[in-house]
């Protein structure tokens, strides 16, 4: 895989920049999936089987992807425990921490405003 590298200009921090590092970070972490593996880690350590319990409708293969582009991003680490099976737990690092803050005031929006934004869409579809 072929990533843009840091190298501290101002320009990769642009989002409005299709070449920015920021657009291709935020790209990765802007979408349902990961938002809600995010909201649910918070501050605990779980196993694969449990988020995936935790998270209704995520297959196995979107939640895979999904943690593992977070650990590439150093927002979730992966403890492997040599066991058979292996057990493998996630948990959040400081940045994933700090973004799930952010993550979590999304949730709490999503819940204010949820009846005024079906009534708007009813309104809408009508």
């Amino acid at each position: 895989m072929v990533t843009k590298q840091f190298r501290d200009s101002p320009e990769e921090a642009d989002l409005t920049r299709a070449d920015s590092l920021a657009r291709e970070i935020f790209s990765d972490i802007a979408n349902k999936w990961a938002f809600l593996i995010i909201d649910i880690l918070g501050g605990r350590t779980l196993r694969f089987s449990e988020l995936r319990q935790e998270i209704e409708g995520i297959s196995h293969k979107m939640l895979t992807q999904n943690l593992r582009m977070m650990e590439r991003n150093g927002l979730v680490e992966r403890t492997v425990y040599p066991t058979v099976p292996p057990r493998v737990e996630y948990t959040l690092t400081e940045p994933g921490r700090a973004l799930r803050e952010t993550v979590h005031g999304m949730c709490d929006w999503t819940h204010q405003y949820l009846g005024h934004i079906d009534a708007s869409r009813r309104r809408f579809d009508s």
